[in-house]
């Protein structure tokens, strides 16, 4: 993989206004600050994001700014990173998951300044929206954001386990048309109420079937526990009304969990956790499909061979930074062995899956 040197990043703040954003880190306000990136400066604004992480000693932030008088509002994400030891667990994934065809952010590592005096080590992060498509020539109808486990596809709420109050739990419109909403709604409803013939044509004519059966291997082959209710993005195809679906948030994988815990590699099951893989896997064709993408990717891109030599440019790219990095939690040593945990984890995932596939695997 190309994985350039970690670049600069700088951020000018009056006093005001950062006492504005510590009295409520979880306002969604943001606070006027100056970016300083690729030798401009420019105005733009700031405000911390996350969800358990945002009461740690390291925030991370979201960066909204205007690129030109025509272009419209950017968005950036600044990720601490603060439970993965690696610092690599999300851009890698993201890599590994355009390897496979699934469209996934583009990541950079950064060393940023606040004020002049240095921060650590970022994960800067593209934001999936409008400039996310229109950078890959992708057409869109409707972007939703699946932002907690509501959105696991079913009538029913994770945690009360009564039906939900609105088949829209979990997700967040970003963009569409009046009826965005009403038509995840009623998506989600059919492939609930309908079996049979009737549910099979809910599918094939509303879910590109294929590529969410790709991401459903990317997810499972990384070991995202955490990313098949929530933190993926939805979106329409504007060419024929279809929902993909987009990976986020991928820090707990490659054999440690999202809180930065070495954990087995056998906790996500081959089959993922959601009530619409589910629905698909009740008909052969998809589990045949699904059996074939996965072998296919155990031959060529979930391969030692392919991602040892990724793994490592990553790591020593970032190495010299992290190694001046005080505000981590991990030791530099930490990360130092960092590329051992996840070729292990490769080799062992390798295992596990291939003899689900083979041993276990319905027809």
């Amino acid at each position: 993989m190309s994985q350039q040197s970690v670049s600069p990043r700088s951020i000018t703040i009056e006093q005001s206004e950062w006492e504005k954003l510590q009295e409520n880190p979880r306002s969604k306000d943001f606070v006027q600050i100056k970016l300083t990136m690729d030798g401009k400066t420019i105005d733009a604004g700031l405000r911390h994001r996350g969800g358990h992480t945002i009461r740690y000693a390291k925030k991370s932030y979201e960066i909204r700014y205007n690129r030109s008088n025509s272009s419209g509002v950017r968005t950036l994400h600044w990720n601490a990173e603060y439970d993965d030891p690696s610092m690599m667990r999300n851009a890698f994934s993201f890599h590994f998951l355009n390897t496979l065809g699934v469209y996934s952010p583009r990541t950079k590592h950064i060393e940023l300044e606040l004020n002049g005096e240095a921060q650590g080590v970022y994960l800067e992060i593209e934001a999936v929206d409008r400039y996310f498509f229109k950078n890959r020539n992708l057409g869109w109808k409707s972007l939703v954001y699946a932002s907690n486990d509501s959105a696991n596809f079913s009538l029913y709420d994770p945690y009360t386990y009564e039906e939900k109050e609105s088949l829209f739990d979990g997700y967040e419109k970003q963009l569409g048309d009046d009826y965005t909403k009403s038509r995840l709604i009623s998506f989600v409803r059919k492939i609930n109420q309908l079996e049979g013939s009737s549910l099979a044509n809910v599918l094939s004519s509303r879910l590109d079937t294929t590529f969410y059966l790709k991401w459903l291997a990317g997810a499972v082959l990384t070991g995202n526990y955490d990313g098949f209710e929530q933190n993926y993005a939805l979106y329409e195809r504007s060419s024929n009304g279809k929902y993909r679906i987009l990976p986020w948030d991928y820090e707990g994988t490659w054999g440690r969990n999202c809180y930065g815990r070495v954990c087995d590699s056998d906790i996500v099951d081959v089959k993922g956790y959601n009530a619409l893989t589910e629905k698909l896997f009740s008909f052969s064709d998809y589990r045949t499909e699904y059996k074939k993408i996965l072998l296919g990717y155990l031959e060529k891109q979930f391969t030692l061979d392919a991602l040892s030599p990724a793994i490592e440019s990553m790591h020593s790219s970032i190495a010299d930074a992290i190694s001046r990095d005080y505000s981590r939690k991990h030791a530099f040593s930490v990360f130092e062995s960092e590329p051992y945990i996840m070729r292990r984890y490769i080799v062992e995932r390798r295992d596990i899956v291939y003899n689900e596939l083979t041993n276990n695997w319905p027809d």
